[in-house]
């Protein structure tokens, strides 16, 4: 895709939704990272239901040191591999209590460091904490990426090189947001809305539906 377009691309998605949040519901910076680490491999839907009460008693991770993993485990049991997420959400904060004051660090090494949290995760929580311009790729973003053109890769830190090479500056803060929500519900992965598609035109997609 030219200089261009990635341009227009990105102006339309803006006029759309101009500050697009994250739908992972949480209270701080801790309760992010919590979120994100829950959130793999799981809906942020099903996330947001088993955290609504858990971020209601625990907001920090010296509560959720006293809540335990067995209290832990009972919060989150609907989620997807819930009892290996419940041991390192348990380290990690042992992990930010003991090494870090009880604060999330802000760097990518010092999260990466953390049990339960990859490179995906950690530039989630660089952008939305720290407002880093960083690209969390996860299954919509490699999809709309290279279905579009935007920033082909084959594999998710390739299409997170290229994005960040392609994107422009203006839009980098939000660049993963809206392409996350465009994924979501726009792009599917079966049965793409195209005839509903903003930016259809600009798409290098072979078999668009309309």
């Amino acid at each position: 895709m030219k200089k261009s377009q990635i341009h227009e691309f990105f102006s339309r998605l803006r006029v759309q939704n101009p500050a697009p949040q994250t739908e992972l519901q949480f209270t701080n910076t801790y309760t992010l990272l919590v979120a994100v680490v829950l959130s793999a491999q799981a809906t942020d839907l099903g996330v947001n239901k088993a955290t609504k009460a858990l971020f209601q008693i625990v907001d920090t991770p010296e509560k959720m040191l006293e809540l335990g993993l067995e209290g832990l485990r009972e919060h989150i049991k609907t989620i997807n591999f819930h009892n290996t997420k419940a041991k390192n959400v348990i380290a990690l904060s042992e992990i930010l209590v003991r090494e870090h004051g009880g604060q999330v660090p802000s760097t990518r090494d010092e999260l990466t460091a953390l049990p339960g949290v990859g490179r995906k995760t950690a530039n989630v929580v660089l952008n939305v904490a720290f407002g880093e311009h960083t690209m969390a790729v996860d299954t919509h973003i490699f999809r709309v990426s290279n279905r579009t053109g935007l920033a082909p890769g084959k594999t998710p830190e390739k299409v997170e090189e290229a994005l960040m090479k392609a994107v422009p500056d203006e839009f980098a803060l939000h660049a993963h947001h809206w392409l996350i929500l465009h994924g979501r519900y726009t792009c599917k992965a079966i049965k793409p809305r195209c005839a509903e598609c903003m930016v259809y035109d600009l798409c290098a997609y072979q078999e668009k539906t309309a």
